[in-house]
Formats: C-alpha cells, sequence, structure tokens
C-alpha cells in the first residue's frame, strides 16, 4: 500500500468572523496546490483513492489535483493519527491512498509511521510525504519513499 500525505496549501488567516473549517486558499496557496498536483499526475498510481478533509482550504487544495475525490469526515481539523490511519486503511488497502489533511495530524501520521510513536513532526504547507507498506523477511515495514514541497516539485 501507498500512503501519501498531502498537507493543504497556505490558506488565509483566521478571523473572528470566519469558523477554521471555512479558511480558502491564498494566491499562494493556489500556485502551491498546483504545483504539487501536477507532480502528483505524474507519479500517482493509476489504483487510487483520493480522501479530503471537509475544510474548505483542504477541499480547494483537492481541486488543483483535478481527480475525484471522497470528503471524509474522520479527516477534519483536529483528527487524530489513528483516525487518518483508519480512514486509509493502512497498512493494508490494495493500492493507494491520497489523504488531504492538516497539521498537526500529518505529522503525527509521519512521526508514528516511522518512529513508531506521535510526535509533533511538521509537514510544510502543500508538502507531501509519501509511505508505502511492505513485507520483507516476513516483517512488515513502512518506507519513506518521498518527502516534497511545492517549491521543489515546480522544477
Amino acid at each position: 500500500m501507498d500512503l501519501i500525505l498531502w498537507r493543504h496549501a497556505e490558506a488565509e488567516e483566521g478571523e473572528a468572523t470566519t469558523p477554521d473549517h471555512k479558511r480558502r486558499l491564498t494566491a499562494r496557496g493556489e500556485m502551491q496546490a498546483k504545483q504539487m498536483a501536477r507532480w502528483l499526475h505524474q507519479h500517482l498510481p493509476r489504483k487510487r483513492k483520493v480522501l479530503v478533509s471537509p475544510a474548505e482550504r483542504t477541499q480547494q487544495t483537492a481541486h488543483a489535483l483535478e481527480l475525484p475525490y471522497e470528503i471524509e469526515p474522520k479527516l477534519g481539523i483536529g483528527a487524530s493519527a489513528t483516525d487518518v490511519l483508519k480512514a486509509a486503511g493502512w497498512p493494508d488497502h490494495n493500492g493507494a491512498v491520497l489523504i488531504i489533511g492538516h497539521q498537526p495530524t500529518l505529522g503525527r501520521v509521519a512521526a508514528l509511521l516511522l518512529g513508531g510513536e506521535e510526535a509533533d513532526w511538521t509537514v510544510k504547507k502543500g508538502g507531501v510525504w509519501w509511505f508505502a507498506s511492505r513485507m520483507r523477511n516476513d516483517e512488515a515495514q513502512t518506507v519513506l519513499r518521498a518527502v516534497l514541497n511545492p517549491d521543489l516539485a515546480s522544477t
């Protein structure tokens, strides 16, 4: 299984009158999402599922990908690392799952997969962390396949 974690691109600052889940991408965020979407289009496997938080900014990030996606309430703001892994079906799903979500949740998922316990690791805005699960000598392993930020995806 491949698990791709994509943090939403840069969003507007929160205002007292705007609920957090309604925050939208900035112009820079839209550009970040498009840059990463181009890279993902070149690398995503054909067999894939895209799951997106219900927040406005994650859906806008997903729109840049121009692929069908499902809004998954379990991936919303404040989701736990366990919520993300369960929604993705990690590590047993057959194919790739792209999760578009939030910090600090995505960083905690990355720490759990690589270090065995949750920690507050940073996933940059618009950044992607790509993991794979595999069996080697009857042992389940997690492999970090790629970490990419939007500024590097455009080159």
